[in-house]
């Protein structure tokens, strides 16, 4: 779909071009004097003796009106076609609740089809998007756009590579034309810096009312990043050059930290140099949390500079709006972080060792707190690393009863939840840093399970429907505001999962298999393909359709025993739900046997193609298909998405990366 935050950049080209389309105001550094360059021909006198717009200045103003009707049209269609989409999507799931075929939803629309296929979906290249370029087993360099991505990229480096050169006076000499380019790149680094921050921030409002993911936001932020190095560079050299060409380049050396203006404007050009430097994909993956810190710290000394150089500049409110972006976000964090974790009690994570390298964390929760499918939280255990929060999905949540609670009749909803305390579980792989410091603990526990105080910051990824007091209210704004895509719409809905990534679907199957038995989705057919390297140490002697038994000959079927037992045991589980477990190195495939018709186990590869065409072809209604695990594992099942003309067939990826 046309995501709604490409035109809402859009439109804040619009305002740079305002800005940086107006008569420029240059400022020279050595008197600190301000004044205003204005072409000679065709310019005019105001009162004063103060020169009046020139023939220039109007052909910009033109261009800049020009330009905003334009992209505030882009965004226009692009919001009421978002709109149009989600309504669609709303009354398909009213229409088809009680509707078994729901042939009319598995018809495909042509142009539809083909903008998916050869633009939505499509990697740059042929197949290759998430599956990253690696370098070793722990370091990547990252993966490629879409091509819908790279044409947006495009678009927008584009746009302010023209912002950048338009209507500069070039035969004017170098004196004029360097301070002109000088004040425009210097305008469009800040102008771009509100997004740039904005797009950042943990708590963008964006990423759930557009229901749009955080990979993409995090894609568009760092080559936000680079445009604003680049033109910071730009700003900066076009000063030195000039003032070097005019008094001689120690003059110019001096200059730069003469003032606080000067030494501000040194500053900020350092630290976004800085910024660009530790920040390729290759550093980012090697050493994360040291790139985190730095990222911080060398973001905090640009706003400093930024603060000095800009404080006598009318382009000092585009830095107030950076400012205010970054404080609330900071704020709503540290509210959140106190909200949840401190009530009658504080919050504790019980930690379990599990089989293949792996970690369960059930967090108990200081005050209730109702999860969906597809959020996640952030965690914080001080005594394991005092510094930071790790993101992790929530494999399971429930509420239980508080023994603490001071029990009295319950008068109403909020009184049962008072009552009541929430239980979250992750499932944790251990890896390098914070998860490695924590395996490391609870394996020297002789039992393998230790108790720690802990911060959950949460949750993200959906608008909570407790944002609205009145149910069907709250039902419906949050499908017209996007949020997590619940698939209540789909009647048959394909889940993938490679390893760790199992955490991410189980939410959706029991989800679905709830709505299907109490008729409130339109989903009749959820399949679950979970694709797991090896089995674990023991043998299972016999058969049984329960994956209680199952997990007894499969390690990695232990990280969700208990909460596939519960999903296995919900009522008409069967009429709905079928499980695809493959194995891709099993010791022997003897050892691999299929429960039931329901739950089937197989050696090896799965075929992605084959799994998406089989489905498709007997698919209920339209088909939601989702994945979440290895970037090689998402392009086979995007790619097999592609190739499905015929039925109406929509792609989702989950994925997590920085």
């Amino acid at each position: 779909m046309f995501p709604l935050h490409y035109g809402c950049l859009l439109v804040g080209f619009a305002g740079q071009f305002a800005a940086a389309g107006s008569p420029l105001h240059l400022r020279d550094e050595d008197d600190g004097q301000k004044s205003s360059y204005q072409g000679k021909k065709g310019s005019g006198q105001r009162h004063g003796g103060q020169q009046g717009p020139s023939t220039m200045d109007m052909e910009k103003l033109q261009l800049q009106h020009y330009l905003y009707f334009i992209l505030a049209a882009i965004v226009a269609l692009m919001f009421v076609y978002r709109i149009t989409l989600l309504a669609v999507r709303y009354i398909r799931t009213i229409t088809c609740m009680n509707n078994e075929k729901q042939a009319y939803f598995a018809i495909p629309s042509d142009t539809w089809q083909f903008l998916r296929r050869h633009l939505l979906y499509a990697p740059l290249g042929r197949t290759r998007h998430s599956r990253e370029f690696q370098v070793s087993s722990a370091v990547n360099v990252g993966t490629m756009p879409t091509r819908f991505q790279t044409l947006f990229l495009a678009c927008y480096i584009g746009l302010n590579a023209a912002f950048c050169v338009v209507s500069i006076h070039w035969r004017s000499g170098s004196t004029v034309y360097l301070a002109e380019l000088r004040n425009r790149t210097g305008v469009l680094a800040v102008v771009n810096m509100v997004p740039l921050f904005l797009l950042a921030a943990r708590n963008n409002p964006l990423i759930s009312w557009l229901n749009f993911d955080f990979d993409s936001f995090n894609l568009i932020h760092r080559w936000l990043g680079r445009i604003v190095v680049l033109e910071s560079l730009v700003h900066t050299l076009a000063y030195m050059i000039a003032k070097g060409n005019r008094d001689g380049w120690s003059v110019a050396g001096r200059a730069l930290v003469h003032g606080p203006f000067m030494i501000g404007g040194l500053i900020g050009t350092c630290a976004f140099v800085l910024l660009l430097l530790h920040s390729p994909s290759l550093i980012r993956h090697a050493f994360y949390e040291t790139f985190l810190q730095l990222h911080i710290a060398f973001a905090t000394a640009s706003l400093v500079g930024l603060w000095l150089h800009l404080k006598d500049l009318p382009h000092f409110r585009y830095l107030t709006c950076v400012l205010i972006i970054w404080s609330l976000e900071r704020f709503i964090r540290m509210a959140r972080l106190v909200y949840r974790n401190l009530g009658r009690s504080s919050t504790e994570a019980t930690v379990e060792l599990l089989p293949g390298d792996a970690m369960r964390v059930k967090l108990s929760i200081a005050r209730p707190w109702t999860s969906r499918p597809g959020q996640h939280l952030f965690v914080y255990m001080p005594s394991i690393q005092w510094w930071s929060l790790h993101p992790f999905s929530v494999a399971w949540s429930q509420q239980e009863d508080d023994l603490s609670a001071e029990k009295g009749l319950a008068m109403n909803r909020q009184d049962i939840m008072q009552m009541q305390k929430t239980t979250m579980s992750l499932v944790i792989r251990r890896r390098t840093g914070f998860t490695d410091k924590l395996f490391q603990k609870v394996q020297s526990s002789p039992t393998g399970v230790i108790s720690l105080r802990a911060c959950v910051e949460g949750p993200y990824g959906e608008l909570r429907a407790s944002y609205f007091r009145d149910a069907e209210t709250s039902v419906l704004i949050r499908w017209l505001l996007g949020g997590v895509n619940s698939f209540h719409s789909y009647g048959t809905v394909l889940l993938f999962a490679g390893g760790i990534g199992i955490t991410h679907q189980v939410p959706y199957v029991r989800d679905l298999v709830l709505g299907f038995a109490n008729h409130t989705v339109a989903a009749r057919k959820v399949v679950l393909v979970w694709v797991i390297q090896s089995p674990g140490e023991h043998h299972c002697p016999r058969l049984c359709d329960d994956v209680a038994c199952l997990t007894e000959c499969e390690e990695h079927l232990e990280w969700i025993r208990p909460y596939m037992t519960t999903i296995l045991g919900l009522p008409r589980r069967r009429e709905v739900l079928r499980i695809l477990l493959f194995v891709t190195r099993p010791r022997s495939t003897a050892e691999i046997h299929s429960p039931s018709e329901t739950v089937q186990m197989f050696p090896g590869r799965p075929n992605i193609e084959t799994i998406v065409r089989q489905e498709s072809e007997n698919q209920v209604g339209a088909m939601g298909v989702s994945v979440c695990g290895t970037g090689s594992l998402s392009d086979d099942v995007r790619h097999a998405v592609r190739l499905r003309d015929d039925k109406s067939v929509e792609f989702v990826e989950h994925s997590f990366s920085w």
